[in-house]
């Protein structure tokens, strides 16, 4: 199998476009003509007209990093520039760790709400607990201030010490804590046990994503003999990707042989294979994988190849339509430059960019009552200015991107669990390894 076999990343985690980077140490660029630098000499002058004359002193560095945006985003929606604290945030998202205090929150009533202290974190040793609200950061209140404002005041350098004000119901009185953080590993897969089937979900495809589930498969096969356990539901919803070689390793888990998946930019030369090798970590036990409008990027190369090589059955709604590649170009101490390079293609030879995956069994899962008119249906093809795949239709990409929160209340997982116990059938399920549809 392989498991560290590529320098190329897809998915940054930055949202619903999740888009997909590549790491790269230098590009080779042809001169650009004399008329390109008569433009260039323009925008040098504008430069210096509103540096030297508009109403109020401009910050320079911002007249130029807007300017360097305004040019990318006229692209694609995924190029973009990043400056060195943005391609900080990048790195430590993908590496799955930082410091901090390990506490998942939202926001409520204009409050941080704590949804669930992780376990053996700073938060959880110090007393945090679930459902605590937290008033002031280090005496400064959070009214006011936006939930990403509030996470990145909460985080910091390992061994430093942030005081939280929190109120808990019950208490009299605000509860005053002071913690130091710490390294933090962002789980990046959950797993459970649902009587007779492992259940398998991937939050983002982080350094940590292929160890999390190679110890979460471990653990299923400890807990049910393998003579009773019925299969594995993978469960990529809400998934908006991140490294390629993760993405890669989680479908050679799952495969003895085939190809994975293939990036092909502008030149012919650029065109790069990756490839399964033998051992399937699951045995050969049947495979669901669950999709939905958010699930993009790395997530959908993980689901077009296991489709592809019918190692999986796919089952829930048409997924995000994420298939562009961007290459990071690090530019010194400045940031770094993310610029679309590549489309990526599933072992069939197909581009999902602007299309999706469209799943095998089409199960919808009903919105609750209070969300119903009020979630909108995105995708690739809805973002301005989007390359347009080279199958993309009126039909477009993406689906509703939503979850229940209590499993119990989850059609498209149920549906999945009833069909690896034999309470359903369908034509699709199992899948025919030897039926996989690849590129001639």
């Amino acid at each position: 199998m392989i498991r560290r076999a590529s320098l190329v990343l897809v998915g940054a985690l930055m949202g619903a476009t999740a888009m997909s980077v590549i790491y790269s140490a230098g590009v080779p660029a042809e001169a650009a003509g004399s008329s390109t630098y008569k433009e260039l000499s323009i925008f040098g002058d504008v430069f210096e007209r509103v540096r030297a004359q508009y109403v109020t002193p401009p910050a320079e560095d911002k007249l130029i990093e807007n300017a360097i945006n305004g040019m990318l985003s006229s692209l694609d929606p995924h190029s973009s520039y990043m400056n060195a604290k943005d391609a900080e945030d990048m790195r430590t998202q993908t590496k799955g760790e930082f410091g901090g205090l390990g506490i998942e929150v939202t926001m409520e009533d204009d409050l941080v709400k704590v949804i669930t202290p992780i376990d053996d974190t700073p938060a959880a040793k110090a007393g945090v607990l679930a459902g605590d609200y937290i008033s002031e950061i280090d005496g400064q209140s959070v009214r006011g201030l936006k939930l990403e404002d509030a996470v990145e005041k909460m985080r910091g350098a390992v061994n430093t010490p942030i005081k939280l004000t929190l109120i808990r119901k019950g208490a009299d009185k605000p509860i005053e804590l002071t913690i130091v953080r710490d390294v933090v590993a962002v789980q990046a897969v959950k797993s459970r046990v649902e009587d007779d089937v492992g259940y398998l979900r991937i939050i983002s495809f982080t350094e940590k994503t292929y160890p999390d589930m190679e110890k979460a498969i471990k653990k299923i096969k400890d807990t049910v003999p393998a003579d009773k356990l019925k299969g594995y539901v993978l469960d990529l919803r809400l998934n908006p990707g991140g490294l390629l070689d993760q993405a890669i390793n989680v479908s050679d888990a799952l495969l003895e042989r085939g190809e994975v998946v293939s990036t092909r930019g502008r030149n012919p030369d650029e065109t790069r294979r990756f490839n399964a090798g033998p051992g399937d970590l699951t045995d050969g036990k049947p495979v669901i994988v669950l999709i939905n409008g958010g699930s993009a990027s790395a997530s959908e190369i993980v689901a077009g190849a296991l489709q592809d090589l019918r190692r999986a059955t796919i089952l829930g709604t048409r997924s995000f339509g994420k298939g562009s590649v961007q290459t990071i170009i690090p530019l010194g101490e400045n940031g770094a430059l993310r610029l679309t390079t590549a489309l990526y293609y599933t072992p069939s030879g197909r581009s999902i960019q602007g299309t999706g995956i469209t799943p095998d069994i089409k199960v919808d899962e009903p919105l609750p009552q209070e969300l119903q008119g009020k979630m909108v249906t995105e995708g690739e093809s809805s973002l301005r200015g989007h390359i347009k795949g080279q199958s993309e239709t009126d039909e477009g990409s993406g689906s509703v991107a939503y979850v229940p929160p209590d499993p119990k209340d989850d059609v498209q997982l149920n549906y999945a669990l009833d069909l690896l116990r034999g309470k359903k059938t369908d034509p699709a399920f199992p899948p025919n390894p030897d039926k996989a549809v690849v590129a001639k």
